[in-house]
């Protein structure tokens, strides 16, 4: 018995709209990652125990501020 597939690719303009998407979108956290990242190594310790926060957290902290947009 024979089957047949039918598959239907995205046509090439839908490929390049999701590529840009894909990629402005990764521009806007790796911009979110690095504001916050310097935000908080700006800090001094005191600062950041206020917060709760150590310095050895802030990289942690950038990326979950970045994958939360």
């Amino acid at each position: 018995m024979a089957y047949t597939t039918d598959t239907r690719s995205a046509g090439l303009g839908q490929r390049i709209a999701a590529l840009r998407a894909s990629l402005a979108d990764r521009v806007a956290k790796s911009k979110i990652y690095r504001t916050t990242f310097n935000e908080l190594q700006a800090l001094t310790d005191r600062d950041l125990a206020d917060l709760g926060i150590s310095r050895s957290m802030i990289k942690r902290i950038a990326i979950e501020a970045s994958e939360a947009k």
